[in-house]
């Protein structure tokens, strides 16, 4: 793992991204009455002694929703706080202000600069009931008995343990210590218009098309942007990589120098920051094919527009968040702060999030608040037996429709690269600052 002084965690928690408090659901408002779907109720809970606690959450806007928090707080008995931030101001926030937060909501990729600052306290995976049924990648590092360490990136279990209780080191085999406790992943493509396109995409490469020049867009967020700049330049045959997760100085110097290249020549519209504006590319038309992500291109659907999360041949490029606590806490707040992760991971927010297009760290206990036919489509690739509804109330595929990329062994069985953080982290954020100010 890098070694980085105060002033690189802080310089880099500062420059890992942006703009993802609205990005992969954004704020949502309560769900109308009668919404098809509901779920069930969520599980019952003790909270005689935690009743008077209240949890404060930084995090992305993945979490930061009103309608988790308000069921949280009915099933569990105590206050929840959020504050929605961008990916930096919550790395930041995470290791500059330990103040300021009791549960820390981001994603493993940001654990390199998060933990060497002391400000998580390791979690006991015995206290956590649904610990053994967690998504194997997230704690033995295999997937459907396979190893998963060819791939590249930030996976993450290079990050999910420590040492032990007081370690700030990870554990390349698992503890009874994790870093984070997982409850929501993805893996992600591009997005684009088939309406508006002159063929299929199938591969990454296709963002360079000359055919779309004017009418490409690539997200505006440097951990994350460059993972698929790799992976376009990779497949178009441009340059390749030692590790696309951890690039050197000299693999960033060309690829930025190939990205700025692309832009003299028009072949990109625009950079997207956040889900609103990706959502506005893609549905004005303004932008035909792009870096996007699940719930975005639902959203480009639900207003009745065409949009493909295409699955393409080189594999997805992966991400994971989890929920971790503020070393600070104890007592009745650390009571309340396990009682969170397990209703976290009893299946009603798995299910919630399922419906948006991402899957759960216990898919067996979302299951349990999914109907079949939720189910069957978004988990087992199915067509769709009847319309699928998003937690809204937002018809976002009519009956008959197979989600993109097929089903989840499909898809997060193809995963070539996590989210990542680099030894020369610094050092890409200024190279990926100079592309888009080019």
């Amino acid at each position: 793992m890098p070694k980085f002084t105060r002033r690189r965690l802080i310089q880099t928690g500062l420059a890992t991204g942006a703009a993802l408090a609205t990005a992969r659901c954004g704020a949502q408002t309560e769900a109308p009455e009668g919404t098809p779907n509901n779920p069930a109720p969520g599980p019952e809970v003790n909270t005689n002694s935690i009743k008077d606690v209240t949890l404060r959450f930084i995090g992305t806007g993945v979490a930061q929703i009103n309608d988790i928090r308000d069921k949280a707080q009915e099933d569990l008995g105590f206050k929840i706080e959020l504050k929605a931030l961008s990916t930096e101001e919550n790395n930041q926030i995470a290791i500059t202000q330990p103040g300021q937060y009791d549960m820390f909501d981001g994603e493993y990729f940001s654990l390199p600069l998060v933990i060497p600052s002391g400000n998580l306290q390791a979690i006991d995976v015995k206290r956590i009931k649904s610990f053994d049924k967690i998504a194997s990648f997230f704690t033995t590092g295999k997937f459907n008995g396979l190893p998963v360490e060819n791939a590249q990136g930030t996976a993450p279990i290079k990050v999910m343990y420590l040492k032990d209780k007081d370690s700030q080191e990870f554990s390349a085999t698992p503890t009874d210590w994790a870093t984070l406790i997982p409850f929501q992943y993805n893996a992600d493509t591009l997005g684009y218009r088939p309406d508006l396109v002159t063929k299929e995409i199938t591969s990454w490469a296709d963002l360079f098309d000359p055919a779309f020049s004017g009418k490409t867009s690539i997200l505006d967020i440097p951990s994350i942007g460059i993972m698929d700049a790799a992976l376009v330049v990779e497949s178009a045959g441009l340059m390749t990589f030692g590790d696309k997760g951890n690039m050197t100085k000299a693999e960033i110097d060309q690829i930025t120098q190939i990205l700025i290249d692309k832009k003299k020549e028009g072949q990109f519209r625009a950079f997207w920051k956040t889900f609103d504006e990706s959502v506005n590319l893609m549905s004005s038309g303004e932008v035909i094919l792009q870096s996007m992500w699940s719930p975005a291109v639902t959203a480009v659907k639900a207003q009745g527009i065409e949009c493909v999360y295409a699955p393409l041949k080189e594999g997805y490029r992966a991400w994971g968040g989890g929920i971790g606590m503020s070393a600070a806490m104890e007592g009745p707040k650390l009571d309340a702060a396990y009682a969170y992760m397990d209703w976290l991971l009893d299946g009603w927010v798995g299910a919630f999030l399922g419906r948006q297009g991402y899957y759960s760290a216990v898919p067996e206990n979302a299951k349990k608040f999914m109907s079949a036919e939720e189910w069957d489509f978004w988990y087992e690739g199915k067509p769709a037996a009847v319309d699928m509804v998003d937690p809204f109330g937002t018809t976002l595929e009519k009956a008959g429709a197979v989600r993109d990329g097929g089903s989840f062994e499909e898809r997060m069985g193809n995963v070539v690269v996590w989210n990542s953080t680099m030894d020369e982290q610094v050092y890409l954020v200024q190279k990926w600052n100079e592309f888009i100010a080019a």
